[in-house]
């Protein structure tokens, strides 16, 4: 950012924006939370808005404050309903309220309004669109969304799971949207070229098994799952530069297919690998449908193909995606051995569902690898996204007809400039 104008305003919101999410990760009050979640979306909105001389970094702003003004309502109505069935707006005092009384319908209701303003906020389908068109921004602040601020619907997930463990219907929400998005953003990922894009549908789809393992029951590993991504998201973007030389490396190598036999094989080999660690451990947390799904979702590490120069023959790189899901899989296990303070209780019937929808994604992944000319059509609703955010961009520039035409570009302070040119001919 050196050079920049603006640089105040960066500094200002950016510490803003800190100081509201450290806020809501310590809020034990509905109105505490609520207006620190809004507070974060407002400080937000002039990151995204950085340059606005830029039209689209302004549509996904405006778009994202769609939802998040939605999502503050429901936050407010789900309050309102908890507040009047537990006589305060603490959450400690909700907590006991539900473990001597159980779940009224008030609660219920409650349960789902929250739900739903976290499926806004976290951008899952089909309000995701601004989450992937806000690649306008500075690069840390596209770091600093995808690694931070949108884990904060799994947070609060993770939260409420006292009053969740009791919704079925709010569950059930949670399941047919993470489950949807998790598997329709993971096949569009594939088809990207950008590398910011990528990773930003790769947001979605990791939010989306995020919300699947909270409809699971599966709260511990939702929490290591969030503390991975943000770690793993904020090194992907800050390093993004770094991809494109790489990938460009990769391009002068050729790259052949996996075959049939490797697709086919993957998950039979990585699924009784997964299935016989978690039982040797003598982990009683885990159901043998969540080790399915676990080894299901690590099959591609033996079919990826290996395109450096150096890159092992098939047969080792099979090996080393083996030692790969075993070491993925000690490390969950023993990450979920932690004290989270966190009390799991998996459900089989969603738990059955999400491997059923799993199975699919895998199928049409080795699809897409395998007969790319057979599904031409189908590859351009994919990279299309499958056209599910055009009405909410309908719905967005319907309600905002007038303000398009974009602000007049930032003039870097010339002192800045050239300092910079100074250092770059040094």
């Amino acid at each position: 950012m050196q050079g920049e104008a603006g640089q105040r305003g960066y500094r200002t919101a950016l510490s803003t924006l800190l100081a509201a999410v450290h806020v809501l990760l310590l809020a034990d009050h509905w109105l505490i939370l609520i207006a620190a979640w809004a507070t974060v979306g407002a400080a937000l909105h002039h990151l995204l808005c950085f340059y606005p001389d830029r039209p689209f970094a302004l549509l996904a702003a405006h778009k994202k404050r769609i939802a998040d003004r939605g999502a503050d309502a429901l936050l407010l109505a789900a309050a309102a309903l908890a507040w009047r069935e537990a006589g305060s707006g603490a959450l400690s005092a909700l907590w006991q309220h539900i473990a001597r009384y159980g779940m009224s319908t008030h609660l219920q209701i409650s349960a789902v309004a929250l739900v739903l303003a976290v499926i806004l906020r976290t951008a899952v389908l089909p309000v995701h669109g601004w989450l992937t068109q806000v690649m306008e921004a500075p690069t840390p602040v596209s770091a600093l969304l995808h690694a931070g601020v949108v884990n904060l619907g799994g947070f609060v997930l993770i939260r409420f799971a006292p009053m969740l463990e009791q919704a079925a219907p709010a569950r059930l929400l949670l399941l047919v949207f993470g489950l949807t998005t998790a598997v329709l953003a993971g096949m569009v990922m594939l088809t990207r070229v950008s590398i910011k894009v990528q990773l930003a549908w790769s947001t979605a789809a990791q939010m989306g098994f995020m919300l699947l393992e909270c409809a699971l029951g599966l709260y511990t590993l939702a929490a290591l799952h969030l503390i991975g991504h943000s770690l793993y998201k904020a090194h992907a973007f800050l390093s993004a530069s770094n991809v494109v030389r790489q990938t460009r490396r990769q391009a002068l190598h050729d790259a052949s297919l996996p075959s049939a036999l490797s697709l086919a094989m993957a998950p039979v080999l990585t699924i009784p690998l997964v299935l016989s660690i978690s039982s040797l451990s003598g982990h009683a947390c885990w159901p043998w449908w969540w080790s399915a799904l676990l080894g299901l979702a690590w099959a591609p590490l033996l079919w990826l193909p290996a395109r450096a120069a150096h890159a092992p023959a098939r047969s080792g790189q099979r090996l080393a995606g083996l030692a790969m899901v075993a070491g993925l899989t000690g490390a969950a296990l023993a990450a979920h051995a932690l004290p989270l303070g966190l009390q799991d209780t998996p459900h089989s019937a969603l738990g059955l569902i999400a491997l059923i929808g799993m199975t699919a994604l895998y199928l049409c992944l080795a699809l897409l690898q395998r007969q790319p000319a057979l599904l031409s059509r189908w590859r351009r609703w994919n990279y299309a996204g499958f056209y599910v955010d055009e009405a909410y961009t309908r719905l967005a520039l319907h309600l905002w007809p007038t303000d398009w035409t974009p602000k007049p570009a930032r003039n870097p302070a010339p002192a800045a400039v050239s300092a910079t040119l100074a250092d770059l001919t040094r």
